[in-house]
């Protein structure tokens, strides 16, 4: 079978063999994938800093009928979050943007509208010093995409922000003096309900909530 490429996001890598590493990844049209990354914990392994959690890569790959796990040839980095990562803040919600594609899609099914969303807030997380807007925004559209939005019964601030961010781009948002209580209700709501729908705790949940 012919390789195949593929724009993607790393989630989770785990070790395996000796050198070797086991990659969840979420790609633009294949959706979410497992694969093994041969020698990839070997010290000039060609894969780089490609398979960092949420870098954004194009993936070269192949898949032998009746395998669950594909094999990684390669991957090209197009867009790092190391800076964000040295960041502690920004370091807990890449796990926790992580965390929720992870654990919310389903394997092997394509989710543009979803990778789109990735795209936005890393983008808007990089630009921004706060990291509020970010996880909310991405809890509140992560649930709304998968199609289980309930009828938020949030306080006034929370639900207009809410409604606000349901029709806004996440880099247009109207100014507002974000912490960690702006909009708590709403992101404990949502988390909630994803924890519901996936039968497990989020792990990076307690951690945002102490920042």
């Amino acid at each position: 079978m012919p390789a195949r490429t593929s724009e993607s996001f790393i989630l989770q890598t785990y070790p395996f063999r000796e050198s070797d590493l086991i990659v969840s990844f979420f790609t633009r049209d294949q959706g979410k994938l497992r694969g093994v990354a041969h020698r990839a914990r070997r010290p000039k392994s060609s894969f780089g800093s490609g398979l960092e959690r949420l870098s954004h890569a194009t993936m070269s790959y192949y898949q032998k009928e009746n395998r669950e796990l594909v094999s990684l040839n390669s991957c090209e980095l197009v867009h790092s979050q190391f800076a964000l990562a040295s960041n502690y803040e920004a370091s807990v919600a890449l796990d926790y943007l992580a965390e929720v594609t992870e654990q919310l899609l389903p394997p092997n099914e394509t989710n543009e509208r979803h990778f789109r969303l990735l795209i936005a807030v890393l983008d808007y997380l990089r630009s921004n010093a706060t990291i509020w807007p970010v996880v909310t925004y991405f809890a509140l559209w992560s649930v709304r995409l998968a199609g289980f939005l309930p009828d938020l019964r949030v306080d006034v601030e929370s639900r207009e922000i809410a409604e606000e961010m349901l029709v806004t781009p996440v880099h247009a948002l109207a100014p507002r003096a974000w912490s960690r209580e702006t909009a708590a209700d709403l992101r404990r709501l949502l988390n909630r309900m994803i924890e519901e729908h996936v039968e497990r705790n989020l792990r990076t949940t307690a951690i945002l909530e102490t920042l």
